[in-house]
């Protein structure tokens, strides 16, 4: 069976499945930058919320290393009645 399309047609469905794919191509690149983007974003966010727990560990541990020692006075202790024995 003979190809009966003319150069022009051939060339011309060329051209457009080259401007789909090229096109494709385009919207695939644009996603990945915009993920890409938005991960940069939370890896920032992450590492500043990290920096800014570690800093106040350490400013609590300083506290705490500074803080006086708290005064301990003993309760008074309970004399546990005896049961008296009956024989």
């Amino acid at each position: 069976m003979a190809d009966t399309r003319t150069g022009a047609d051939r060339n011309g469905a060329r051209t457009r499945a080259q401007n789909h794919f090229a096109a494709s191509e385009q919207r695939e690149t644009a996603v990945r930058q915009i993920i890409e983007s938005e991960r940069a974003a939370v890896a920032a966010r992450t590492d500043k919320l990290r920096k800014l727990r570690l800093a106040k560990e350490e400013a609590d541990r300083e506290a705490a290393a500074n803080a006086p020692a708290p005064e301990f006075t003993p309760k008074p202790r309970m004399r546990k009645s005896r049961a008296k024995k009956t024989a």
